[in-house]
């Protein structure tokens, strides 16, 4: 497997947030703790306070999510037992539950957790690193995750089912898992034995990835909840990470940064079995939307209190709440992801809980040997295919000894020959001057369409040349955008089923470089 790193600004592909903070923009720093480099994370760990207590509470909720797992892996079972350690700490990243995995993305965030507790236990060996996927559980958008693409093709899961999707019965898989081209072990196992979807993404999560100790975390629990309580309460009476959330958000803005996620006066979720509706407050009610279900301020909190679990924090809240319950130090998410983190910097320090580092997750383009052959027979490299397709055509066409073509030189001889005549015009009859203009236009017309049919003519010699080129894009840009965001994991594993152990080999968390795979 060739490797190629680039960097994610000359990729196009990232927002200029994200990469004024990998250049380390002095005008984000406000908005972050640790910068995320090998040597910050010593400075984190002191940071990060986390007692004997909460390690048990995390440990004992593990062991029970995981008794869903017929056979835990030793490397898995070895990280749920190194939490109980003072020493232990997380590396964490989170994605909803999309079916089969949905976009590569999802792999790529777990894979750079991975690979960023290897480069840590190597540099601080007297602490212990695990990797954690936060699965989002309590999300309620089944649009988002019940689909996927697989050669081309989407496949759905329709279910009538509402409400946290973690807790969706798993009933309707088996008929899409007929529909596909052929069978996938790891899926069929989870989907068609696992009563939940968050039970058979835990499966999944822990087929892929148990050799290197994954640990995934339901937060969907009640013991855990209970972390969440004086938050909760804070926000039902204060608005508390609302007025946060504003002035950072004003803050970025100001700086010419464009917030990605907007705070809403509460942040909760009111959370039962088939519902997870917005709570507001009217006059003196806190009503759930979209129910008849509504608690004065005095029944509200006494919920908050006897039954935090049916509270779900959204956006804005979540991160604190991973936080709460877990020993972590980083977290890993998308552009978008960071963005927004960025956001929350003020209700951390709020609620004295030390802002994990931020890190962008590792992205990549995974070039297949058949596309590989096509780049070369093109004469193209790997970094050269994030240029435009026009850019590239144009590029092509100077390669084959041809330069633009053009017929501006005899547009200005006919310009010129036009003025002789419009000179002359004037000296004989006046009036004849705007015969002259109009033939003038005609000719120009007509240069311009001899230009169009003359430069259609030369680009069919070259047809199949650039029709080579642009199934080369779509390929690998499907729909426009990055491979990561459009396939899925199993488009690229079914041909090459050690597709994740060189993603382990190729990924460099703390390099922040796009990374390219291309089949040799």
């Amino acid at each position: 497997m060739k490797i190629t790193k680039m960097d994610y600004a000359a990729t196009g592909a990232f927002s200029q947030t994200i990469t004024d903070y990998l250049a380390q923009n002095e005008k984000l720093k406000p908005f972050y703790n640790h910068f995320p480099s090998i040597d910050a994370f010593e400075a984190q760990i002191k940071e990060k306070e986390f007692t004997v207590k909460q390690r048990q509470v995390l440990h004992k909720a593990l062991q029970e999510q995981y008794s869903s797992i017929s056979e835990i892996s030793p490397k898995v079972q070895q990280s749920i037992d190194l939490l109980l350690q003072p020493n232990t700490f997380t590396i964490t990243t989170g994605h909803q539950l999309n079916i089969f995995t949905g976009p590569l993305y999802f792999v790529y965030k777990i894979i750079t957790a991975i690979n960023t507790c290897k480069q840590l236990q190597a540099q601080y060996p007297n602490y212990n690193f695990v990797p954690v996927y936060w699965m989002a559980t309590e999300d309620h958008d089944f649009a988002e995750i019940n689909h996927f693409n697989l050669f081309g093709k989407k496949y759905s899961w329709e279910t009538e089912q509402t409400g946290a999707v973690g807790r969706f019965s798993t009933e309707g898989l088996d008929k899409l898992l007929e529909e596909l081209p052929e069978q996938f072990p790891v899926f069929e196992e989870a989907y068609r034995n696992s009563k939940t979807l968050a039970d058979a993404t835990r499966a999944i999560t822990h087929s892929l990835f148990g050799e290197y100790g994954l640990v995934s975390i339901d937060g969907d629990h009640a013991e855990l909840k209970k972390a969440l309580t004086p938050v909760i309460e804070k926000e039902l009476t204060e608005n508390l990470s609302h007025k946060l959330v504003s002035e950072t958000s004003a803050q970025l803005e100001e700086l010419g940064y464009k917030p990605q996620v907007y705070s809403r006066e509460i942040n909760l979720f009111y959370l039962k079995n088939g519902l997870r509706e917005r709570l507001v407050q009217e006059d003196d009610k806190y009503k759930v939307l979209n129910t008849d279900i509504s608690f004065t301020l005095e029944e509200v909190l006494q919920l908050a209190k006897e039954h935090p679990e049916q509270f779900s924090p959204n956006v804005i809240l979540r991160p604190l709440y991973e936080e709460l319950i877990l020993p972590n130090l980083a977290y890993i998410g998308g552009g978008a992801e960071v963005v927004y983190w960025f956001q929350l910097k003020k209700v951390f320090e709020n609620y004295k809980v030390a802002f994990p580092v931020l890190m962008l997750r590792n992205s990549a383009m995974y070039i297949n040997r058949g596309n590989a052959s096509r780049m070369h027979k093109l004469g193209l490299k790997p970094e050269e295919l994030f240029k435009p397709y026009l850019e590239l055509k144009k590029y092509l066409s100077s390669q084959l000894h041809e330069e633009e073509l053009t017929l501006e030189a005899q547009r200005k001889v006919v310009e010129d020959a036009f003025k002789e005549v419009e000179e002359l015009a004037k000296t004989i009859d006046p009036t004849l001057v705007k015969a002259v203009a109009a033939e003038e236009q005609k000719a120009y017309n007509a240069l311009q369409m001899l230009e169009k049919k003359l430069s259609k003519a030369r680009d069919n010699k070259h047809e199949q040349t650039f029709k080579q080129l642009e199934n080369l894009k779509e390929k690998l840009f499907p729909n426009g955008s990055l491979q990561e965001r459009q396939d899925n994991l199993l488009s690229i594993q079914t041909n090459n089923p050690d597709f994740i152990p060189a993603l382990v080999d190729a990924f460099e968390p703390l390099e922040f470089k796009f990374t390219i795979l291309e089949e040799e």
